[in-house]
């Protein structure tokens, strides 16, 4: 004769199932995930925008007019101002300020390149958030020397991998100033953070 499960036995079922979905959940800590995914797109972005303006400073024989001020700060969010630099040449939002033709947020000709620009678009932070409300991810450009073409790239990881003290911690060994941000290029530009320079923690 067939039995079937009594109530007590599927409850208990039903418990175990959702003991291991939970676990399963803190586990693999999908928002984590989702923020290294993130920062890994950062790594990239600005490995590529180095590469990009290195290229165009070897081709350039004056860079002194063409990679920007070094009273400026240039970033794919409006309103970004650091280490006393006004806010120059940002996008306005996603999708705007781009362009590689010197017009997006990096005032760079890249279009007029031998061969044409290295890279298709301008990147702007998988992630951004508004300099005007607890600012803390975004992309700057910052220009060290208009003499010896040098500059820097930031970025603000947001998982606890990337982050400084993360398992894959590039923030505090990036060689640059700040230990709490992303710092490439060829100078260290940046050396203090303001309210307008990210100044917030972000999600």
């Amino acid at each position: 004769m067939r039995k079937g499960f009594t109530l007590l036995e599927l409850l208990i079922v039903i418990g175990i199932l959702a003991i291991l979905s939970t676990t399963m959940i803190v586990v693999i800590n999908p928002a984590q995930l989702l923020k290294k995914a993130r920062d890994s797109q950062r790594i990239a972005d600005l490995s590529s925008l180095k590469t990009a303006i290195a290229y165009f400073v070897t081709e350039t024989d004056n860079c002194s007019s063409a990679m920007g001020d070094t009273t400026h700060t240039y970033s794919d969010v409006a309103s970004v101002s650091c280490d006393s630099r006004t806010a120059a040449n940002s996008g306005s939002g996603v999708g705007s300020g781009y362009t590689t033709n010197g017009d997006g947020w990096i005032p760079i000709n890249f279009d007029g390149m031998t061969g044409g620009s290295p890279i298709g678009s301008l990147p702007h932070d998988p992630n951004p958030t508004s300099a005007t409300a607890n600012p803390a991810r975004y992309y700057v450009y910052l220009v060290g020397s208009t003499t010896n073409c040098t500059f820097q790239l930031v970025a603000n990881m947001e998982s606890t991998y990337y982050s400084n003290g993360g398992s894959g911690d590039v923030e505090s060994n990036d060689g640059g100033n700040i230990s709490t941000l992303y710092e490439i290029g060829t100078a260290n530009v940046l050396s203090t953070t303001s309210d307008n320079c990210y100044a917030g923690t972000g999600t």
